[in-house]
């Protein structure tokens, strides 16, 4: 996909917009207060971009929406701001698609209308302190006891779990074991104010301080037993089909953090006076930006290529990729991607000199906010892995 439809191009418009007149004005001040903007939340669903991915029947935008669009609204976002950019992508890709696509009819009719209007956000409970990367590692455990799962265990890292308007999160949990001795595990929804669901206090982060991060506890913690999402001993696989999704959506986020690093610093470079001249003209800047302009120009190609192979696969289209090709390409675009955001945002704080170093100038921000791209949705060595299984390298 090489050229955005007139409909996409005018949606990337709409969004862009309104991040520039209703973030752009006070990040600096929530970021620096740490506040959560409920407002803007509640703003984005208004907007129509928590439904992007939902059909209309749930309040989605039907027809109307699709992956790329999501990861249009992601990169508009993030342009401006990299925390509400990943609180869109974690409500829609970790809160809502678990639900849409594992969940049964009833599960989506009682859970998805609030989250898609953007009434209420939901996490996704996957790591643990022992089990990141390695989510075999999963020790908490739902158990069946009569018509309940009763869960114990703890999660860390979990974004939007404890908002003002946090509804629900989703957990994966030990439910059995398999004949070969591995662990069965499964995935349970557990609505918020649950008895024995405790949210520990929030993180104090080195960036998206305007994220709702927190780790969470489960002390014989009851929910009915048609709380189970998908099908039983299946919530490993869907866990990795969820992070594929999530994977091209972080690259996004990274797209809209590499073009403000461009815009930034040409503005920047084209205004800032020394030796009788703008430093533009320097070719130690002006190279340098261009490397900038290069990292963002094929993360962004990679990043549309996967989403709408993505779109093409649910659309059944003739000729939609295989799930394995779309893994492969959104490793791919998540790994370059996240790795081009982290080296622009060090070469525009070198651009900006000193001043990049004060947190008045949002390059600062976006320096700290970039790292955490490599990590979160599958580590830069786990896309590595997983880009090389896809090539049938035995890699472990």
């Amino acid at each position: 996909m090489l050229d955005l439809s007139r409909e996409h191009g005018a949606f990337r418009a709409v969004v862009r917009d309104f991040a520039e007149k209703e973030i752009a004005p006070n990040v600096a001040q929530w970021d620096h207060d740490h506040q959560y903007p409920v407002e803007i939340v509640h703003a984005m669903g208004d907007l129509g971009l928590m439904g992007l991915t939902s059909p209309e029947s749930l309040g989605g935008a039907g027809d109307d929406g699709d992956f790329v669009s999501l990861c249009l609204a992601i990169e508009e976002i993030g342009r401006v701001d990299q925390s509400l950019g990943v609180t869109l992508e974690a409500a829609v890709g970790l809160g809502i698609n678990p639900i849409l696509t594992f969940g049964t009819p009833e599960q989506q009719e009682r859970w998805l209308p609030d989250l898609v209007a953007g009434r209420a956000l939901a996490g996704f409970g996957l790591t643990e302190p022992g089990a990141g990367s390695d989510a075999g590692a999963t020790r908490t455990r739902a158990e069946l006891d009569g018509d309940e799962w009763v869960v114990n265990g703890a999660k860390q890292f979990i974004t939007n779990s404890g908002s003002p308007i946090t509804s629900l999160v989703t957990v994966t949990a030990r439910t059995g074991q398999r004949e070969n001795g591995s662990a069965e595990i499964s995935t349970v929804v557990i609505p918020a104010g649950t008895p024995g669901f405790l949210v520990e206090p929030s993180y104090d982060k080195l960036g998206w301080h305007m994220v709702d991060t927190h780790p969470l506890s489960f002390t014989d913690c009851r929910v009915p037993q048609d709380h189970l999402l998908g099908e039983r001993g299946r919530g490993y696989a869907q866990f990795l089909s969820t992070l594929d999704d999530g994977r091209v959506a972080i690259a996004a986020l990274a797209v809209g953090l590499l073009q403000a690093c461009v815009d930034l610093s040409v503005e920047y470079a084209g205004q800032r006076q020394t030796f009788g001249g703008p430093i533009g003209r320097k070719q130690g800047v002006a190279f340098q930006i261009a490397d900038v302009e290069v990292m963002l120009q094929a993360s962004r190609l990679l990043t549309y290529r996967a989403a709408a192979m993505k779109d093409a696969m649910t659309r059944g289209a003739s000729g939609a990729p295989t799930a394995a090709e779309f893994k492969h390409a959104a490793s791919i675009a998540k790994l370059y991607a996240t790795e081009s955001a982290v080296t622009a945002t060090r070469i525009a704080t070198q651009v900006f000199g000193g001043y990049g170093f004060m947190e008045e100038y949002p390059v600062a921000r976006f320096y700290r906010d970039a790292k955490i791209l490599e990590i979160g949705e599958g580590t830069s060595e786990v896309q590595r892995m997983l880009i090389a299984r896809g090539l049938g390298l035995p890699v472990e």
